[in-house]
């Protein structure tokens, strides 16, 4: 399979008509003929962007015979210094070839010469030969690429072999025969059809049973993550916490879970039987969710806690997991050897759901503020299992995820007994492209390249908050149009400190936070993340007279090509991911402006968003600036800032079992309760308010006053501002209009 790699030749005599610039073109050409290509550019401009294009080269040859080398050593030597430094910081492999006339190795220091693959003297061997020698050691780098799995599908998908396996499209051929099919087959391409293949192609391996090519794979990962073992997962995060759960935990287990966890921890308490007993984070009143205070995790707590509880007071044994989001959606971590310290041995396995935080492992900057990492100590007793997303800040496809796995001293995995967990959950059909993925996203990562990427992300959103800041700083200088948008994070981070990690914990009673007295040195916010603060609204919960609600921004925005992650009442959520460029945050910037040029000058809806009054004709005679002061004020007068901090802090009170609950409803033995009806009910399904998409109650606890008190304003915001409503996963939309929930029947 032909991959795109040029050999790069930086030379300033390329294009030049003299001797010099002859002798490099007939080298260029030798090296096309062997079959290469060739990208010939004539100085090294931007050195940081142009070493960035290693990821596209096979190779570099540099000149030496530069008259600026020749009148200005010093200088130049400097620049052929800081190019190839800047190479050698992303790739430590790709070749590097320096040729000249005159000058020799003599003239170069040794720091330089030790990065090299060779040191061509023009003239005293024939290009060709030449070319040979610099497309055999680009081919070699080349082919040392791929990660086991990666390679071993490319070289079936370009092998040509006809397959009588699934699926049934044969490699494509089945698009060919229709007209819809063709357009499908010219969108996606050869190469990806060909390489979806089905289990039975034994040298591909096999991922259900982790052999050939995809255990290697997975090998490889394990090794550049730091880990004892590694599990590719095609089916997502939500997948990956399943198989956990259902390794180490059985019916009637008490479990300590996050009570802000995804749903998909809460799916996996129902469907073990668990005996969930919570664990409290905090919140502001932004509704951002904040961490689990330190004294959550103290052992003697935690009895308390579960001597408390009606069902798990009556549980025999230690708890079986503990399982807290590590890195919240806002990107609150938790400094993970403080909890392995406190709750080693004492709870049989430690769980960190690290879905937004694959990341963390390849820079320093992180510390111990990620489950699993090089030189960290292990457990005593415990197992330590991080479950991450691939592709929410790696490279990887969507619903590509791993499950990474830390034996402990005294306990190791047990690899069949925690397959069988893992073959319940996962297709016996899965789609190999999210596995090379997987693959290939972990290699991404390995040193030194992890760390460059890790660095330029954190990089770029550390300038787009200082950009954000002097915007601020730029309209405060006019009376008249002094307000701004606000990026969530420490106040007084000057741009010495901004880079340090100290600048990000979250230190106690600070009130950019909100959260209160925190442990000194338990949290840190993860600056990638970047939550952006609408005007209106005070951490401590104050409306302000005026105010714009966020999901008006962010529908704005999406109609002027931004889309964003999360959207809160007043806030809304962007990621610095390993793919983020400053084209696109300053994008986003100019976005921004264009927002409040457009708010200030109250631009009619029907002008500035269009594709939303087409939809909902009943705003096209509203102002941008009179829309967002009608659904403030709603918000005002509703406390709803207050109210939605309450109802998440409010007393859950867990009346049934949640398997018992969710039972229920295989039997229909429930009743669809309109929302007036529901306090003081149990409910069957989990309710899950979006945003911001944590669940609110699970089956078998009660309804509560405040809980109903929000639900009621959801239903009547969502009747009196179609497009902005209110979404709540468990809510069922009746014939009459009306909202309903699925609760025990029999359990008033």
């Amino acid at each position: 399979m032909r991959f795109h790699f040029p050999v790069i030749i930086i030379d300033e005599d390329f294009r030049s008509e003299n001797a010099s610039g002859l002798g490099i073109r007939v080298l260029a050409g030798a090296i096309e003929r062997e079959g290469m290509e060739v990208l010939g550019v004539t100085s090294y401009g931007d050195m940081s962007s142009f070493a960035q294009q290693q990821s596209r080269a096979s190779a570099f040859i540099l000149s030496i015979d530069d008259e600026e080398l020749v009148q200005e050593p010093e200088e130049s030597i400097a620049e052929l210094r800081s190019f190839v430094q800047e190479i050698r910081l992303r790739n430590a492999d790709i070749p590097i070839f320096l040729h000249g006339e005159t000058r020799t190795s003599s003239h170069i220091p040794h720091d330089v010469l030790r990065e090299l693959h060779g040191f061509i003297h023009m003239y005293e061997d024939t290009p060709e030969f030449i070319a040979r020698y610099v497309a055999r050691e680009a081919r070699a780098y080349l082919d040392a690429l791929p990660p086991p799995f990666f390679r071993a599908l490319t070289h079936y998908a370009a092998d040509g072999s006809y397959s009588w396996h699934c699926p049934g499209h044969s490699g494509g051929v089945a698009f060919l025969k229709s007209p819809v099919g063709q357009m499908f087959h010219q969108f996606f391409g050869e190469n990806m059809l060909r390489a979806d293949v089905c289990n039975a192609v034994e040298e591909l391996g096999q991922l259900l049973d982790h052999t050939g090519p995809v255990a290697a794979s997975e090998h490889n990962a394990a090794r550049i993550f730091n880990c004892d073992h590694l599990y590719f997962v095609t089916n997502g995060t939500s997948t990956s916490n399943k198989i956990v759960w259902h390794s180490v935990v059985a019916p009637g287990d008490i479990v300590i879970v996050d009570r802000n966890c995804h749903k998909s921890v809460l799916h996996s308490i129902i469907m073990t039987g668990a005996i969930p007993v919570f664990l409290m984070p905090t919140r502001n009143h932004y509704g951002i969710i904040g961490p689990i205070p330190q004294e959550e995790f103290r052992w003697e707590n935690i009895v308390k806690k579960i001597m408390a509880h009606p069902f798990a007071r009556e549980a025999k044994g230690k708890p079986r997991v503990l399982t807290i989001t590590q890195s919240t959606y806002d990107g609150i971590l938790y400094n993970v050897e403080a909890i392995k310290a406190e709750l080693d041995g004492k709870v049989g396995n430690l769980h960190f759901d690290e879905a937004w935080l694959p990341h963390a492992a390849f820079h320093d900057f992180y510390g111990d503020y990620h489950a699993i990492g090089a030189d960290r100590p292990r457990c005593k007793e415990s197992m330590i299992f991080a479950t991450q997303s691939t592709h929410k800040l790696l490279a990887g496809l969507s619903q590509a995820s791993q499950i990474l796995v830390q034996d402990a001293e005294r306990l190791q995995l047990d690899r069949n007994v925690f397959n069988e967990a893992y073959l319940m959950h996962t297709s016996t059909s899965p789609q190999y492209a999210i596995i090379a993925s997987c693959d290939v996203a972990a290699a991404m990562m390995e040193e030194p390249g992890g760390r460059v990427l890790v660095e330029e992300s954190i990089t770029e959103a550390l300038n787009f908050r200082r950009a954000m800041r002097k915007v601020e700083q730029d309209w405060a200088k006019n009376q008249d149009k002094q307000w701004w948008f606000k990026v969530w994070g420490p106040d007084d981070l000057s741009d010495e400190d901004i880079e340090e990690r100290e600048a990000w914990m979250l230190k106690p009673g600070d009130r950019w936070h909100g959260f209160g007295r925190l442990a000194e040195g338990f949290n840190m916010l993860d600056p990638i993340k970047a939550t952006i603060i609408t005007p209106g609204l005070d951490v401590s919960g104050e409306f302000a007279e005026r105010g714009i609600p966020a999901a008006i921004v962010t529908k704005y925005l999406a109609e002027h090509g931004v889309i964003v992650e999360k959207c809160g009442l007043y806030s809304f959520f962007i990621m610095f991911t390993i793919g983020i460029t400053k084209g696109r945050w300053n994008t986003l910037v100019t976005a921004l402006q264009q927002f409040k040029d457009d708010y200030d000058r109250n631009q009619p809806l029907w002008k500035v968003l269009p594709e939303f009054v087409a939809k909902y004709p009943r705003y096209e005679r509203v102002g941008l600036r009179d829309l967002c002061e009608q659904i403030h004020r709603v918000y005002k007068e509703n406390d709803v800032a207050r109210l939605t901090t309450e109802m998440y802090v409010s007393n859950m009170e867990p009346a049934m079992r949640p398997a018992d609950a969710f039972a229920k409803m295989s039997h229909r033995e429930i009743e669809r309760l309109p929302i007036n009806d529901l306090e003081g009910r149990i409910t069957a399904v989990l309710l899950t308010p979006y945003p911001p998409g944590i669940p609110l109650l699970i089956p078998g606890e009660r309804f509560n006053r405040t809980i109903v008190r929000y639900i009621e304003f959801a239903r009547d915001f969502n009747r009196a501002y179609p497009g902005f409503e209110t979404d709540v996963h468990g809510l069922v939309k009746g014939e009459d209009g009306c909202y309903y929930v699925d609760c025990v029947t029999g359990h008033p």
